[in-house]
């Protein structure tokens, strides 16, 4: 059974009709497959030859570029090796669903921070919607802390898009940099000028909806939120 059959093997109509709803960029047909169904089949995949697998398997639907994804993150392979494989998988994506699942995958990152920077400082500076937003969403899973808050907000600053989805994650990346460098990103946040205004309201809307923001804190959010608003 190749690929193609295994998925839709596992195809679920009402969820194909439910995760189109979500995914308004996507440009593939999509077949319906639940996400933990998908991470299992790279599992099997990643440990049989996924080399043959990424070599045979085509870029046609959404859920085999997924795939394809999740089988780098979880193939046993040298950091040389996946490296080459990410850098090879990063002109698939073109949508925010597999940008983010793809992310989410790299796990391996925590052990070559300082490298993956490098890859992501690449695909900052791109130009292309989603390796911006990638190097984006790696910000938010990977790097929310004072070693690399800095940097972030740097980057933040520039506008390097104007796309919907670079400036959403970069708006959801500042409220994860709340919650775990608070003082910093305050900081940042009331000083701020270079931050384009969508961005700046949106990051502070995420915030104000975060479960992990003391009320004390989201008091001072609404205070900035309106204060920027009026000037």
């Amino acid at each position: 059974m190749d690929i193609k059959e295994k998925l839709n093997s596992l195809r679920d109509d009402n969820y194909r009709e439910f995760q189109s709803k979500l995914i308004p960029d996507l440009k593939k047909p999509i077949i319906g497959v639940r996400l933990p169904a998908l991470r299992k089949l790279a599992k099997e995949e990643a440990k049989k030859d996924y080399k043959e697998f990424l070599n045979q398997c085509s870029d046609d639907t959404y859920e085999e570029i997924m795939v394809q994804g999740f089988v780098i993150g979880c193939a046993s392979i040298s950091e040389d090796e996946r490296f080459l494989l990410i850098e090879r998988f990063l002109p698939k994506i073109d949508n925010w669903a597999v940008c983010d699942g793809f992310c989410g995958s790299l796990k391996f990152t925590k052990k070559c921070r300082e490298r993956m920077w490098k890859l992501m400082e690449e695909c900052m500076e791109s130009g292309e919607e989603y390796k911006i937003r990638f190097a984006m969403v790696m910000m938010l899973d990977y790097y929310a802390d004072e070693e690399y808050c800095s940097k972030a907000f740097q980057y933040f600053d520039r506008n390097l898009h104007e796309g919907y989805y670079v400036k959403m994650a970069a708006a959801w990346a500042i409220s994860q940099y709340f919650v775990k460098v608070r003082e910093k990103t305050m900081a940042y946040l009331k000083n701020t000028a270079a931050l384009d205004e969508w961005t700046y309201q949106k990051s502070l809307q995420k915030i104000l909806e975060s479960y992990r923001v003391s009320l004390e804190d989201k008091a001072v959010i609404r205070e900035m939120k309106s204060k920027r608003k009026s000037s």
